[in-house]
């Protein structure tokens, strides 16, 4: 029998939309100051957990269809894909490489590939930190 937790429940969409800003925002900052990757993956991992805590972890996997290992799989692909980078532009493996862009509605737009590593860290820490949460809810059950 579940106990219906109305408060924690209604609480708990509005949290959770304020982590998943934070996330955002660590990410984004990580190249500049403190946060990067690493910190919003685990910030966003916070956000899934709120609600599996919340909620079910069977409602959580059918809002959520994600198959975390691959997520974390795919991150360590992006992750390590990106040293690639370095090596096209003829700079040593994992070597940070920029360009600035000029878009029409954007104007002046840098693209690095620290970005694409931190987001490949992100998915790694986010697919490991749920995949060990889910397995250990299973094994409470």
């Amino acid at each position: 029998m579940k106990i219906n937790d109305v408060i924690l429940q209604t609480v708990t969409k509005v949290v959770v939309f304020i982590i998943l800003t934070l996330a955002v925002y660590l990410f984004l900052s990580g190249h500049n100051s403190p946060g990067g990757g690493f910190i919003g993956g685990l910030v966003l991992a916070a956000a899934v957990v709120l609600l599996c805590l919340a909620f079910d972890m069977e409602a959580v996997e059918k809002v959520i269809p994600f198959d975390f290992k691959l997520v974390g799989a795919l991150g360590a692909f992006i992750a390590v894909s990106t040293g690639l980078g370095g090596i096209l532009f003829g700079a040593p493996f994992l070597k940070q490489v920029f360009h600035s862009f000029h878009l029409p509605l954007l104007g002046e737009t840098e693209l690095t590939t620290v970005t694409i590593f931190e987001a490949g860290v992100a998915l790694v820490v986010v697919g490991v930190v749920i995949t060990i949460i889910s397995s250990i809810s299973k094994d409470v059950e």
